[in-house]
């Protein structure tokens, strides 16, 4: 069964991850509930929340399950199997809390979450990929994938080893559309390959691209269009061909009511808005503690194979972002690779930098990024 695109004139879905919070650290749930209503006679209907996310399916069964008919959404959760006191029944247990939760009776997509080189195998020796494929054929979800945080290549190894997954759900954002660290566009392209839909999350990167850089806010503001920098990102994204939803993490009617202004009727960025993004990307790529070009002369005598010029991105892109996420790049980047710790200091990479960069003592520095 291909899995159906959920709207071509309406691509955004509702992240429920941080959702708004009284002073108490509770959910606001009548704020979430007319969230819900605005998003709703918009005309959306994706809904995506986990297991994981504290308080979100309570929430979001108050807000949106008591509240509305089933047909009018649809809704989607996650099963993780890392990071806590875990055990194959436990793991396949979350499924049954979620929906006890929700109240859903059943749920519309459903995905492993958060696979990366550091936990894949876990949703191997569990079973987990058999499990939910078992949910599907009883008709407790409707269509089931994975959410991805790692190289391109296990993405290719993991596709081809479950064909039979109907959606893949990845970071993608004009910030890491080229960045090794996330490889959005790489990642994007293996799923058009294999003909896998893809769900976009962190389109703003958890906020950081709807308050960027002073470089890259002159770069919008010159249009003078009164647009949102969270739209130049979210519109980046949904304007790129096989995206089922894009996903936005919105914390405030405010933001729900920003986001519905430019994706209720959605536009596709023109040719013009399209330079303007790659202007963006450009004042990103200029903000640099390290002016690294990637020229690559570094790494081709590098005795370790350490992959200096992917280090030093994730080292300049680190600028506003959780530590989590940095540590997770620099992870992808130096999979199979040698680390900056590995440097033995032989000079040959300075010998060779057009830039003369004290790599060296850079590779130094960057050994933070290893936990």
């Amino acid at each position: 069964m291909s899995i159906p695109f959920i709207n071509d004139k309406f691509k955004l879905g509702f992240g429920l991850m941080r959702l708004p919070r009284l002073e108490n650290g509770e959910i606001d749930v009548p704020q979430v509930s007319q969230m819900v209503d605005k998003f709703l006679e918009a005309g959306g209907t994706y809904f995506d929340t986990a297991f994981a996310y504290q308080g979100s399916e309570e929430a979001i069964r108050q807000a949106l399950v008591e509240r509305h008919p089933r047909e009018s959404y649809t809704l989607t959760t996650k099963l993780i199997a890392f990071g806590r006191d875990l055990t194959e029944e436990t793991a396949k247990q979350e499924f049954y809390t979620s929906l006890e939760r929700t109240g859903a009776g059943y749920f519309d997509y459903y995905l492993l979450h958060a696979l990366q080189r550091a936990n894949y195998h876990i949703y191997d020796e569990w079973h987990l990929w058999d499990f939910v494929k078992e949910l599907k054929a009883q008709g407790k979800i409707r269509y089931y994938g994975f959410s991805f945080h790692a190289d391109p290549e296990l993405l290719e190894e993991l596709l081809e080893a479950h064909p039979d997954v109907d959606f893949v759900q990845l970071q993608i954002n004009y910030a890491d559309w080229e960045n090794p660290g996330v490889a959005s566009r790489r990642n994007w392209e293996i799923c058009k390959a294999h003909g896998k839909p893809v769900i976009v999350m962190e389109p703003v990167k958890g906020g950081i691209l709807a308050d960027p850089i002073d470089t890259v806010k002159a770069v919008f503001d010159k249009e003078n269009n009164g647009m949102s920098y969270a739209s130049w990102a979210l519109r980046f994204v949904a304007s790129k061909d096989n995206m089922l939803t894009v996903l936005s993490g919105m914390s405030s009617l405010a933001q729900m009511e920003d986001n519905l202004s430019f994706m209720k009727d959605f536009q596709p960025l023109n040719a013009h808005e399209e330079e303007v993004i790659r202007e963006a990307q450009k004042a990103l790529d200029a903000d640099q503690s390290i002016p690294c070009t990637r020229c690559r002369y570094c790494t081709k005598g590098c005795p370790m194979g350490i992959p200096i010029p992917d280090i030093f991105t994730v080292a300049n892109r680190r600028k506003g972002s959780p530590e989590f996420r940095t540590l997770r790049e620099y992870a992808i980047v130096t999979q199979g690779k040698g680390k900056a710790s590995d440097c033995i200091g032989c000079g040959q990479c300075e010998d060779a930098c057009p830039q003369q960069l004290p790599i060296i003592s850079l590779l130094e520095e960057c050994r933070a990024f290893e936990g």
